[in-house]
């Protein structure tokens, strides 16, 4: 085989491998606090499942960020706090603001700064039932005095 074919042959499958890769890859954006030293707590405490399904490769490749299943139940620590809201719900002593997404919820811990944001596909319906897996990654950032009432 001469040494051109083989460069080609390497190209392709490297090409094959890389695009392999990167279809189970969930792309997520980290918080704009992300490197806030409480989310690097936040990241050792990440569940190793949700809702039975588990953990996926993120891009870009940061650990305050986190993924599980197909469609994607996306975690990511350091973003900003919410404010009251009448859409405030307690799942094993975390209280999160609630809000609906065109496919699914979004919830962000309430009292916590910097906050954790979850956001649930509709296929994992009731969404707050996911909620319990973060309880102790949230409990790495203290309870502020705010609390869902």
């Amino acid at each position: 085989m001469h040494r051109r074919p083989r460069l080609i042959l390497a190209a392709a499958l490297a090409a094959t491998m890389l695009s392999a890769c990167g279809s189970d890859s969930v792309a997520v954006s980290a918080g704009p606090r992300s490197a806030d030293a409480a989310c690097g707590k936040v990241a050792q405490r990440w569940p190793s499942t949700v809702a039975g399904t588990s953990v996926r490769t993120v891009t870009p490749d940061d650990p305050t960020v986190h993924a599980w299943g197909d469609p994607a139940i996306i975690a990511r620590c350091g973003v900003a706090p919410p404010g009251p809201s009448t859409e405030c719900v307690s799942a094993s002593g975390v209280d999160w603001v609630m809000r609906d997404l065109s496919d699914g919820k979004a919830f962000v811990t309430f009292g916590r700064d910097p906050a954790i944001e979850v956001l649930v596909p509709s296929a994992y319906s009731p969404e707050p039932l996911v909620l319990g897996a973060f309880a102790e990654a949230a409990a790495q950032i203290p309870q502020g005095p705010d609390r869902c009432s």
